[in-house]
């Protein structure tokens, strides 16, 4: 039995998170988010709500708010770069599993509010690692990013690759928080995960994110954007694929090696099969029963051409293998945006 807290718990990954039944095993499952105001904060209220919580734009800054339909259950509104608001959970509670999901989502807003990514992915994740240190846990997981990968031009991508080429600050803040959690573990013995995601999707998932600006754009009738003309791969992966695989690893902490190592690791987390963009597309369109007016532009800043998996290292240390194809994924997503949006 454990105490697990999972910053970042009102957002896409992180509810979902909290869905997955092994979580109901817990002795004590604590959820933590700010509640910005980055996508539309409703989500995130709905989202808790979906787990008994009863929270609104109102809810008071770290006042501990219980579930109504889960025992033990916690939800707290703070900021990962407030110290003190960390502090204050690992003083109550004492956890053995932290999974940081809290960060400033997004490549391309990166080019607009750089000084989001540097307090929440920087000074929040430190915050975290800080409070690791003078807590200890059994295992901090936290969210890194398939972006640290930049231009690679070698397929499948290898937690091996070189990292060194961000062509993004969200990327070079999620390659940050891998050395900073490196440096920590082998300074102070915080075994640590860090989980490259590749293009999560799913329902009750974020506005910024293609898919859902493609389906809201589409039954909207306007106009969706297509960059780079479409010659595009991505590792669409879906969220329960993700959620499995994170609740497998709570039990399998790195740990340090013969010759004194960090305990610390990084894996990928995708499904290991790249789509074109333009059949992506088109899966939203036959799943929607709708066609999409289509504008072709050219590469945005901070893009790259292709992600791909290569996820051995996570299928042998978990024993799962994404299993989700992106018909099933995006017909879920559908029927949820569909219902979610009184469609």
């Amino acid at each position: 039995m454990k105490n697990i807290l999972i910053t970042g718990g009102a957002g896409f990954v992180g509810y979902h998170l909290a869905l997955h039944a092994e979580l109901n095993k817990a002795d004590r499952v604590v959820l933590f988010d700010n509640l910005n105001d980055y996508y539309d904060p409703e989500l995130k209220y709905g989202r808790l709500a979906q787990l008994g919580f009863a929270v609104d734009g109102e809810t008071p800054v770290m006042e501990e708010i219980k579930s109504g339909s889960r025992e033990n259950w916690s939800f707290f509104r703070g900021s990962l770069e407030q110290a003190d608001h960390v502090n204050a959970l690992f003083d109550k509670f004492g956890f053995d599993t932290v999974v940081n999901l809290g960060a400033q989502a997004g490549v391309r807003y990166s080019i607009e509010n750089p000084q989001a990514y540097l307090d929440s992915n920087m000074q929040g994740f430190l915050n975290i690692l800080e409070a690791c240190r003078n807590h200890p846990v059994d295992h901090l997981i936290y969210a890194s990013s398939s972006s640290v990968y930049g231009a690679n031009k070698k397929t499948p991508f290898s937690e091996d690759d070189s990292v060194d080429n961000p062509v993004s600050l969200y990327a070079a803040t999620k390659k940050s928080n891998e050395l900073m959690a490196h440096t920590y573990s082998h300074l102070y013995g915080i075994p640590c995960t860090g989980l490259r995601f590749f293009t999560v999707y799913g329902p009750w998932g974020r506005p910024d994110m293609a898919y859902f600006s493609f389906a809201q754009k589409i039954t909207a009738g306007k106009t969706i954007q297509i960059f780079n003309n479409g010659d595009m791969m991505r590792d669409f992966t879906y969220v329960e694929d993700i959620t499995e695989s994170i609740t497998r690893l709570f039990d399998r902490a790195p740990a340090k090696g013969d010759g004194g190592e960090a305990a610390a690791r990084v894996l990928n987390i995708g499904h290991g099969s790249p789509v074109n963009l333009l059949e992506f597309v088109k899966e939203i369109e036959t799943q929607l029963g709708m066609e999409a007016d289509k504008e072709y532009m050219p590469m945005q800043p901070g893009d790259v051409p292709v992600t791909y998996a290569d996820t051995s290292k996570l299928e042998a240390l978990t024993g799962y293998k994404p299993r989700y194809n992106l018909a099933y994924g995006i017909g879920k997503f559908v029927e949820w945006f569909r219902e979610y949006y009184n469609l």
